[in-house]
């Protein structure tokens, strides 16, 4: 059963607190693990590489076969039955019509001194994506990533995409060649981590490594920071829904379990103006749980994570919402744009009961990589700018160092940075000669 509180309860703060302290993400210690992978692929390369991809998803290669060829490509994506491709487009589109806006300005201007300053914005050289593979592979994912770096103008763009007993997805290299990506590997893991940051004899290393994985997938992006970029440490996805009774509860249950079938570790809530609507809602996820799909795994997410919170109006709401910090928030109230503005954290908002978060993982537009375990608190969805950089410009005339320099040698003086200072006094003695 899910939690049910009710905040005029006097426990509720008490009740609260542990709903936002519950750990859900996986306690298996892989760090060791993780760090002795790396090691291996940074000593042997592609050796390692394939012997642990041999190990791991039951896949012998050589290391001509890391990399999908075009003509397996080709002949993978022509399985693609023509409904799903056109989907597939239609999505690449809006996600490219979205993040195309993203693209931020290089600026340039001469301040009162006379100094000309300004920024310039340029992209990372390689990204790396990471794509869960097998059966449960998601070309949206793929998308999601590729499109906004493509978009930044990511001059080459690498896939890696596990194939477990040799099991392919032809959606996701159909959407790959959509969003003009340059190369795909085979491989995955801890180990696709490592080859794509530090590189091997095949697999040239990235800048940038991107997307969702395991707990060993965490793990390795969390160990080579710092030698390259990444986007985030992903947790167990998670929804909150703000609902008045004005709502169909099935329509609530369904948006709940969207998120619940994704993995045993994800977390729904439902928050509520209306105690009598949670409880039906609760009805009706139950109803749906006897015969979804993947009702195994939604309904232990459910039965673990899950909470309706019943409140006395929508500005509390917001208030516990900004706490939540969650992933993907759903506004199902009678003017959501206005409760909007009441809310600072959540990673992805979706307004009006016409808004399902599901459109936002597919079709919306919007990037569907989000903060997870609140910390949408100081961070942002994967856009256009994580595959971009911000270099600084300055240019000083004469004039200009004559009236701002002196202040540098003060302030180099008081840090007892001497040549700091001299490097300025040197150039303004040359004026003053």
């Amino acid at each position: 059963m899910p939690v049910f509180l009710n905040a005029a309860d006097p426990g509720f703060e008490t009740a609260f607190a542990v709903l936002l302290s519950a750990k859900r993400e996986e306690s298996t210690d892989v760090d060791d693990v993780v760090a002795g992978i790396i090691a291996d692929v940074r000593a042997r390369g592609d050796a390692a590489v394939l012997e642990l991809t041999a190990r791991f998803d039951r896949l012998t290669l050589t290391a001509d076969r890391l990399r999908f060829t075009p003509d397996e490509i080709a002949a993978e994506v022509a399985r693609v039955p023509e409904a799903e491709r056109q989907a597939l487009e239609q999505a690449a589109q809006r996600i490219r019509a979205y993040h195309v806006r993203q693209m931020p300005d290089d600026a340039e201007w001469t301040d009162p001194d006379g100094a000309t300053l300004g920024w310039r914005w340029t992209p990372v050289s390689a990204a790396g994506l990471y794509v869960p593979g097998g059966l449960a592979s998601y070309p949206s994912s793929v998308l999601m990533n590729a499109v906004p770096a493509k978009v930044a103008g990511v001059p080459r763009l690498a896939i890696t995409v596990p194939t477990p007993d040799g099991v392919v997805n032809p959606l996701v290299l159909l959407a790959a060649q959509i969003a003009g990506v340059d190369e795909i590997y085979r491989i995955g893991g801890a180990q696709a981590v490592a080859a794509l940051a530090y590189g091997t004899e095949t697999v040239a290393p990235v800048d940038k490594i991107t997307g969702p994985g395991n707990a060993f997938v965490a793990a390795a992006k969390r160990r080579v920071f710092g030698k390259v970029g990444i986007d985030m440490i992903a947790g167990p996805s998670e929804i909150l829904v703000i609902a008045d009774g004005d709502n169909d509860p099935d329509w609530i249950a369904l948006d709940l379990l969207s998120q619940a079938e994704h993995d045993e570790s994800a977390q729904s809530i439902l928050i509520t103006t209306d105690a009598e609507f949670g409880a039906k809602v609760a009805q009706a996820v139950d109803k749906r749980l006897e015969t979804l799909e993947r009702r195994k795994i939604a309904g232990a997410s459910w039965r673990d994570f899950g909470a309706i919170v019943t409140v006395g109006d929508l500005d509390q709401a917001a208030a516990l919402t900004d706490r939540i910090a969650p992933e993907h928030l759903e506004l199902c109230v009678a003017d959501p744009g206005a409760l909007s503005e009441k809310i600072t954290h959540a990673g992805a908002i979706f307004l009006g009961q016409w808004t399902p978060e599901a459109i936002g993982d597919y079709v919306g537009g919007p990037n569907h990589v989000l903060p997870t375990a609140r910390s949408a608190r100081f961070s942002s969805g994967l856009s256009v700018l994580d595959f971009l950089k911000r270099t600084t410009l300055a240019r000083m005339t004469p004039q200009a160092l004559r009236a701002i320099g002196p202040a540098a040698e003060t302030l180099a003086r008081s840090e007892s940075l001497e040549a700091h200072g001299l490097s300025v006094t040197a150039r303004l003695d040359k004026l003053n000669g």
